[in-house]
């Protein structure tokens, strides 16, 4: 039997970043403790960019492509796995410094490893994925800062994405009275409705340029686009509201002023998933296991082949796609 396995590895050609299917061995993996025959991963704005060579995000090359994967052990020299297990890992800069998860084996370093639990299947897993887990830190992000259900309503925005559907879905299902907003309403409202969203805002009504100060109006914000929709969100937050930022669909900037955070006392709290901590982790996918709706989280996402990945990675950076994208590695 060959020991050829499938993989998206993007190298530099005549100075770009270019990623291709290729054919590789065991020999072309790194030398971590680990060895995983992978299941799934999955297609999010970020891996749209690496495999697009948009944006450098692929720092060393060539690199295997896909920052998440969910997969079983097949061999380990850790003794806290061993083969059977099924185990995910999300960021921690695979994809970008390291090999990551579209190839359908890999090699990884046992600290990365999450294990999947009780009840998931590794498709489930990567439905969730990096984008799900992200919406999870961005909502625990809002409850430790004391936002609650009858704290008044919360505006997630890109909501028609892979983070914000995710969050408007964990946010009602926890009781949350959800505004969604995107530039999608007319062919993605009755999708966020059914999600949960009680309130459809069109995007245009955030992307513009704001006052200092507006309406109070948000208790709480799951940001994903950054920019003036961040800014104008910022504008808009209640009395000592809170809002999460973890995206920059929209772009970098952030033209906002210090008033609604020395009048307001707004909180602008930050969310990164790529380092986050084992604990912060461990807490968010504990709180997703017992919080998912597995029938709602179907009509979240789809099942692409690793074959597809190339043609809609673009399709991903022009938000194109509904919901999440799941890769599966091996069809």
């Amino acid at each position: 039997m060959s020991d050829k396995f499938s993989a998206i590895v993007a190298e530099e050609i005549d100075g770009r970043t270019v990623a291709s299917l290729r054919q590789l061995t065991l020999a072309d993996l790194p030398d971590e403790p680990v060895l995983v025959d992978v299941g799934y991963s999955t297609l999010n704005y970020k891996d749209g960019l690496a495999v697009s060579g948009r944006g450098r995000i692929c720092r060393t090359l060539p690199l295997i492509c896909g920052i998440d994967l969910a997969g079983t052990v097949v061999q380990s020299a850790d003794p806290a796995y061993e083969a059977g297990d099924r185990v995910l890992v999300n960021g921690y800069g695979m994809s970008e410094l390291y090999n990551g998860g579209y190839s359908q084996k890999q090699r990884i370093k046992p600290e990365w490893i999450v294990r999947v639990p009780e009840g998931m299947s590794l498709e489930e897993t990567m439905a969730i994925g990096t984008a799900g887990y992200t919406a999870m830190l961005c909502v625990q992000g809002l409850q430790d800062h004391g936002v609650e259900p009858d704290s008044g309503p919360v505006l997630v925005t890109g909501a028609a994405g892979g983070v914000g559907s995710v969050a408007v879905a964990l946010l009602a299902g926890l009781g949350y009275e959800v505004h969604a907003s995107t530039g999608r309403i007319e062919s993605e409202g009755d999708f966020l409705k059914k999600l949960g969203a009680s309130e459809l805002v069109p995007r245009a009504e955030l992307a513009r340029d704001c006052k200092p100060l507006e309406r109070e109006t948000w208790a709480g914000v799951v940001d994903t686009v950054g920019d003036k929709v961040l800014a104008t969100a910022i504008a808009q937050t209640r009395y000592e509201g809170t809002v999460t930022a973890c995206g920059l669909a929209g772009g970098m900037d952030l033209p906002t002023s210090v008033a609604p955070f020395i009048l307001r006392g707004v909180t602008l709290r930050g969310i990164d998933s790529v380092m986050a901590s084992q604990e912060r982790r461990q807490r968010a996918w504990d709180a997703l296991a017992d919080l998912i709706d597995r029938e709602q989280l179907r009509e979240i996402y789809r099942v692409v082949p690793l074959s597809q990945v190339l043609e809609l990675a673009p399709r991903i950076l022009s938000g194109e796609i509904r919901g999440r994208m799941v890769v599966d590695v091996n069809a």
